[in-house]
């Protein structure tokens, strides 16, 4: 395509730039569309939030612009943007002091904003590190399978979300995403 090896793990500014160039801007769009595809799928397999909010937010331009809604200028800028938003997000874990796996349930523990709002975010990285170290210690092989086994877990993570006084508004439904960011990881625990 006349471009030079670029690290497209990275989706550095360089690349973004030189894609951005290309006369061909059909083809850079679906160049940028299937990287971002590939490395939301890559970087988060084990981060349901994340995973699921980008593949959301990519479907939606791409749908944008399948439907004529925007121009093929547009898009590319759109892409780019997200490129750059995926960056920051594949590494705000060192910039929140927290391990990738506490990041994860981080994510979970956040989508929720009253509890955004109503508690601190020293708070919320304590409920994360708390998660983290509780489920690794209890996740056994067949945890996803067994209903006793899980039944035990969801208790321990709701004990653990009103000990912080978590939001009981919606606490439920972060139990269920805790539980199961907890079975995309769980796997690399018990190996």
């Amino acid at each position: 395509m006349g471009l030079d090896k670029p690290n497209i793990g990275l989706l550095d500014d360089e690349f973004l730039a030189q894609v951005k160039s290309l006369p061909e801007r059909n083809l850079a769009v679906e160049l940028l569309e299937r990287l971002l595809e590939g490395e939301i799928k890559s970087r988060f397999a084990t981060n349901v939030v994340q995973e699921r909010k980008f593949s959301e937010l990519l479907g939606n331009v791409i749908k944008r612009y399948q439907n004529r809604s925007i121009e093929t200028a547009q898009v590319m800028e759109e892409l780019v943007e997200m490129a750059r938003k995926f960056r920051e997000a594949a590494s705000r874990g060192e910039s929140l002091g927290l391990s990738d796996d506490e990041v994860k349930f981080y994510d979970a523990l956040i989508v929720n904003e009253s509890a955004v709002r109503e508690l601190s975010d020293e708070t919320l990285k304590k409920i994360a590190h708390e998660l983290t170290e509780s489920l690794r210690q209890n996740i056994s092989v067949d945890w996803a399978q067994r209903e006793s086994v899980r039944a035990k877990l969801r208790l321990m993570v709701k004990r653990i979300l009103r000990k912080y006084k978590y939001p009981p508004d919606l606490a439920d439904a972060a139990v269920e995403l805790v539980l199961e960011q907890a079975e995309t990881i769980g796997d690399e625990w018990v190996q």
